[in-house]
């Protein structure tokens, strides 16, 4: 029977006998109900509160007057305790009607009891006991949003807490500290035997503290947490570390809330379990791992290089570098461990390897000892151009016994291959082997490493146009996490590469700006399942928050977004600033350009050259001649060229080089460079389609500023180009083609072939519903094209055979017609419905 059904019964007769029993924890409504029957019967019934209290002769008095048959009698308890003097008398409540049901709240009833839009955060903290509802709803103002419980919900606590037996409460601090209900366990903190413990938990869920599954209901676990005695609080946690360090438990839910805030010092008897608990962490959270590690070797744990691990792990490469080199040259923090010598040493490896610094990084690798590290080295060695060395490696990695083959090893010795035969071998094994590493790596997520399989699976796709294996590769990567933060950003660079080789200029621009700031870029039309819904799979949603949580995972989370993405640094600051630069010169804007350009030289002169930077080596090579400031770059490329040298000219490494400087020769109006560069490029057209494709090009663009333009082998250039993904080089060599030519007939013909391969099918746009009619005419387009081109309107004209009046005319009404004001908004209208045509010198220089 319901209260609502007791309630009916008594209004419909209340001169009936009632004999009743009411049995609910403390909190869920029988005194309130009680209070009802009084005043419905007034004082014509016997209505008894907390019975459970009573004495054994005031219990058997209330027995022999429920065994009256006119009785009218109602009698709340707790379930616990049961004095033996309680049973008698409830089983002879019971044989009229089972004992009334006083259920918890639910979300729907408290939103009518409380009155204000916040049912389920109230149902999901009070566990929908009646009591703890009345206080939130009393200290919640109706405008308030989930957050902190307010003191004035968490103060009526206090008497409840001061009351509970020393044992009950021992109990309830170890449940808010996290223990569960681990019968050995809180027996062994108790010093009771099992049994006892199962009389404590009854003893807790009566009062309304503990939920019947055992679990504490959240708002009493935050009263605990702020009105225990806080010695208590720590005596009990302590306490509960040495136990479950002593029987290996986990200790991270014991100890997260002891770790040291602002100067206070950590507790040197607790080292030994934040230790512990930062291994816990390692794994889900290394901000958080930091923090406990941080305390352990500041309680005297040799934890230094752990520390720097974690810290490493969660995106601060700064820190970590500075952590593992006093790890590294102070053998007080690290007791003189080898192990922990050698972890020092891999970790500033990695630093160095993020910073571009990969010859530093080898030898530091070489520190971390032999396995994985030296795996890495062996990779290392080979991009910073000292391939001898990196086959002793490998020579005594296929020889020696490096240990287990395990998911980080067996990635770690294919990444040093893959690396070697792009060199040595054919790039179509290089990139098998390096996408084979990847594969076998994204199960193990993030992971501490000098660099991805996945970035330099991609990296060397690139260098051969492969660039659906470059975004798959990487897309699967950014999905799986691999490398976590330290790594994140580098993989967004590297797809935004890929999407600005293909002329995707929008999306390159959207890519950089998440990887420079952390924050996803919008959606992007007709991008379904890629890159940017891959990001948002692996974010998942954060837990809701819980109020009075200081030191928590949620707090934790929050200090890490308070912190923000991880700075930029060497190398991905180097593809971020060419990545600007690059975008910037595609996008014919010779300001944006002109602004970036003193960013990109100080990045350029801090970064030493290897083998995995010669691309954007390639892209400021382009830009400084585009600028005028070659010298910018010659220290660079000299470097580029001796390190090829060593390596022995591997053509996957070479070829965009040369190409790169091929446009660069060809702005700097340096015939004879830009020959020798296209002679490169013939030298390996047999190779591979890739350099096939560019070594046609480039005899196009040296017919382009020689003036020898042949329509048929431009247009195959430009297809050429185009099959391989660089649709947006095709259209270009087409476009400056058909501006050179005087025949008319084929400056059209070049026109719709460059219209054709940079149009929009090149980038999805967000467009407009398509008009039967086209915005602009054939002739509109053709002016249009050649004055984005950056021709005047007199040699437009020339080009068009007509007036300059009449190409003004055509301009005039093309303004008109998009609604633009000035010739800035015209350019940039004329940008999203043509082809992204170039806005070079009318000699054909490519910018």
């Amino acid at each position: 029977m319901s209260a609502a059904e007791l309630l009916a019964e008594v209004r419909a007769d209340p001169a009936a006998p009632l004999r009743a029993a009411i049995c609910a924890p403390g909190g869920f409504g029988k005194s309130m109900l009680l209070a009802e029957l009084e005043q419905l019967y007034g004082d014509q019934a016997v209505l008894v509160d907390d019975a459970h209290r009573l004495g054994d002769a005031r219990l058997q008095e209330l027995r022999e007057l429920a065994e009256r048959p006119d009785a009218r009698i109602v009698v709340a308890y707790r379930p616990w305790p049961r004095p033996p003097a309680l049973v008698p008398l409830t089983e002879v409540l019971r044989r009229r009607r089972a004992p009334i049901v006083l259920p918890a709240l639910t979300t729907a009833e408290i939103g009518e009891l409380a009155g204000f839009p916040l049912a389920e955060y109230v149902a999901a903290l009070s566990g929908g006991v009646p009591r703890y509802v009345a206080r939130l709803a009393a200290a919640l103002p109706a405008s308030a949003v989930p957050g902190r419980v307010p003191a004035t919900a968490l103060a009526p606590f206090a008497p409840e807490i001061d009351e509970l037996d020393a044992g009950l409460r021992t109990l309830l601090l170890a449940a808010e500290a996290g223990a569960g209900l681990s019968f050995d366990l809180i027996a062994k903190l108790l010093g009771r035997e099992p049994r006892d413990v199962a009389e404590l938990v009854a003893a807790g869920q009566a009062t309304g503290m503990l939920g019947a599954d055992g679990t504490m209901i959240p708002l009493a676990r935050h009263a605990l947490a702020a009105l225990a005695p806080i010695a208590e609080r720590i005596d009990v946690r302590q306490r509960l570390a040495g136990l479950q360090l002593a029987r290996g438990g986990p200790v991270l839910p014991l100890v997260r809330h002891l770790l040291p805030e602002g100067g206070d010092g950590a507790r040197p008897e607790l080292g030994h379990a934040f230790e512990a608990a930062g291994e816990e962490a390692l794994g889900d959270d290394p901000a958080l791992a930091a923090r406990l590690f941080a305390a352990a070797a500041e309680a005297g744990r040799p934890a230094a290089a752990r520390h720097a691990m974690a810290t490493a792990l969660a995106g601060d490469l700064d820190l970590a570098a500075r952590l593992a080199d006093r790890a590294l040259t102070d053998r007080s923090v690290t007791g003189g461990s080898p192990a922990q010598r050698a972890e020092s040493a891999y970790v500033s490896a990695v630093a160095m390897a993020h910073r571009g610094r990969l010859e530093s990084s080898a030898e530091l690798l070489r520190w971390a000892g032999p396995g994985t590290a030296a795996s890495l080295r062996a990779a290392a060695l080979t991009g910073a151009g000292r391939p001898e060395e990196a086959d002793e490696v490998l020579a005594r990695l296929d020889a020696g016994d490096d240990g287990p083959p395990t998911l980080l090893q067996a990635s770690a010795a294919l990444m040093a291959r893959g690396v070697r035969e792009s060199v040595t071998g054919t790039p179509a094994a290089a990139l098998s082997t390096l996408v084979q590493a990847s594969t076998l790596l994204e199960p193990a997520g993030a992971g501490l490493l000098p660099d991805s399989p996945a970035a330099l699976a991609a990296i060397v796709a690139l260098h051969d146009a492969d660039l659906d294996t470059a975004e798959a590769t990487l897309d699967r990567a950014i999905r799986s996490t691999m490398g976590g933060p330290p790594l994140a950003a580098r993989h967004l660079l590297l797809q935004a590469w890929s999407r600005m080789l293909r002329g995707h200029l929008g999306t390159a621009a959207r890519l950089l700006a998440e990887a420079r700031t952390g924050v996803d870029a919008p959606a992007l039309p007709g991008d379904p399942g890629g890159a940017q819904a891959a990001r948002g799979r692996t974010r998942g949603v954060d837990a809701p928050a819980l109020p009075g949580d200081p030191g928590g995972a949620q707090a934790a989370r929050g200090r890490a977004r308070d912190a923000g993405p991880p700075a930029l640094l060497g190398r991905d600051l180097l593809f971020a600033t060419a990545l600007r630069v690059g975008l910037a010169r595609r996008d014919s804007d010779p300001v944006g350009l002109r602004a970036v350009w003193p960013d990109a030289c100080q990045v350029l002169i801090s970064q030493p050259v290897d083998l995995f930077t010669l691309l954007p080596l390639g892209e400021l090579t382009v830009a400084a001649a585009r600028l005028g400031e070659q010298d910018r770059v010659a220290a660079q490329l000299a470097e580029a060229d001796r390190l090829l040298a060593r390596l022995g000219d591997p053509p996957l490494w070479s070829v965009p080089l040369h190409w790169s400087r091929l446009h660069a020769a060809i702005l700097a109006e340096r015939p004879e460079e830009a020959e020798r560069h296209a002679t490169a490029l013939a030298e390996n057209a047999g190779r591979r389609p890739y350099a096939e494709a560019l070594a046609l090009a480039a005899t196009g663009w040296l017919a382009v500023i020689t003036d020898r333009i042949d329509p048929e082998r431009i247009e195959a250039a430009a297809r050429g180009l185009a099959a391989t993904g660089l649709a947006w080089d095709g259209a270009r060599l087409a476009g400056q083609a058909a501006i050179r030519t005087g025949d008319r007939k084929a400056m059209t013909w070049l026109l719709d072939c460059a219209r054709l391969l940079g149009g929009p099918a090149a980038e999805p746009r967000e467009t407009e519903t398509p008009s039967a009619e086209p915005l602009l005419s054939e002739r509109e387009q053709q002016v249009a094209a050649l004055v984005v081109a950056g021709l005047t309107y007199k040699q437009v004209a020339e080009q068009l055979y007509l007036s300059a009046k009449t190409v003004e005319h055509h301009v005039a009404r093309i303004r008109q017609r998009l609604g633009c004001t000035d010739r800035r908004e015209l350019l940039a209208r004329l940008r999203e419905l043509l082809p992204e045509q170039p806005a070079d010198r009318p000699n054909g220089a490519m910018a």
